[in-house]
This record gives structure tokens, C-alpha cells and sequence, in this order.
């Protein structure tokens, strides 16, 4: 069976370093530091992934590229008494992926967007790229479209962790046996709900 056209970007992208991917991320990311965080790109990437997360070209949906600071959250460092140990300045993770803080800050630049998914185009020591499909809600060109209408009755979904990052970043990717406790979120079965 021939493969698409979609199956060699694909087996690309899987093997940056070695395909000729690597190239054409090196020439970008040097472009993609000099831009603003949150910037708007003409068409995406990895047009593969990108439509497998149900990118369309079509009026009413656009890709945002954003990008996030690699690492661990910061923390300024005690002035007191304090062995190092206790300080509490190393491995403070946070519970959010990098990829939802993505979604997080194109969402609150693009008011009247709303986030459909995103997915990693390239990072560097310092940095990390993703790119973030956004939908236009009241678009009629949305509003007509069967498979993307959905979209139209939902407010704040990077937000409220529904995106694919966001779910994963509660526990919710899986189902069943396993995942009692992940739903409706673990604070609400914590007893946390206020």
C-alpha cells in the first residue's frame, strides 16, 4: 500500500535529528527567537499533525505559535537561615505542562478564540514552541461546519483544562479501572470543592 503524502511528513517529524527536518528547524529557530511569544503564523508546520488535531483550511480558524520558558518554576532565593537542603529552591515542578501554558496564554490573547489543540514544533535550551489551533466560535463558516460546531457552545477551554494538554494534566486521559479518583477532578474527590 503507497503511503500519503500526510505519512512522510509524519515519519519526518518522528526522527528530527536525522531527517532533513533538522535543518529546517535550525534555520527557524533562529527566526522564532527574535519573534514575540504569542505570534500568528500563516500556515502551520507540521501540516500532518496539525490537521490529525482537526486544523482546516478554511475561514474562521487560525495557528498561533507560542512560546514557553523551558524548566522549572523559579523562586527567589531565602536570605535567612536555612540549610540548602530545606530551601526549597530546586525541583519545583509545576502541575501544569508546558504545552497547557502554551494554550493558557494564546487563549487570553485571542479573546474571542477558542483553543481546539496544539502540538510541539521545536524547543532550544532555553525555549519551547508550540503551535495552537484556534477556532473562531461565532464564524459562520464554523457555525455551518457539522464537525467543528460543537466548539460553538463551549467558553474557556484551555482554561478549564479541556483541551488534550489540559486533560492530561489532570489524569484524565484514561478511562475506566484505574482512573476512580481523576474525575470529576482530584480536589473535588479530595473533598477540596469550595
Amino acid at each position: 500500500m503507497a503511503k500519503s503524502f500526510y505519512r512522510y511528513v509524519r515519519d519526518a517529524w518522528k526522527n528530527p535529528d536525522k531527517t532533513y527536518v533538522r535543518e529546517l528547524r535550525q534555520q527557524r529557530l533562529q527566526e522564532w527567537r527574535r519573534d514575540n511569544s504569542v505570534t500568528r503564523v500563516e500556515r502551520p508546520t507540521r501540516i500532518d499533525r496539525a490537521r490529525s488535531l482537526g486544523y482546516k483550511a478554511k475561514e474562521g480558524i487560525i495557528v498561533v505559535r507560542a512560546r514557553v520558558r523551558r524548566g522549572s518554576r523559579r523562586k527567589p532565593r531565602y536570605i535567612r537561615g536555612r540549610r540548602t537542603k530545606r530551601m526549597g529552591m530546586r525541583k519545583i515542578t509545576a502541575k501544569k505542562s508546558l504545552q497547557l501554558i502554551a494554550e493558557e496564554r494564546t487563549s487570553r490573547k485571542y479573546v474571542n478564540m477558542e483553543v481546539l489543540n496544539s502540538y510541539w514544533v521545536g524547543e532550544d535550551g532555553k525555549h519551547i514552541w508550540y503551535e495552537v489551533i484556534l477556532v473562531d466560535p461565532h464564524h459562520p463558516v464554523i457555525k455551518s461546519d457539522s464537525r467543528l460546531n460543537w466548539i460553538c457552545n463551549i467558553r474557556g477551554r484551555a482554561e478549564r483544562g479541556l483541551t488534550s494538554a489540559g486533560r492530561k494534566s489532570k489524569g484524565q486521559r484514561g478511562r475506566g479501572k484505574g482512573t476512580e479518583k481523576t474525575r470529576p477532578s482530584i480536589g473535588a474527590h479530595l473533598g477540596k470543592r469550595g
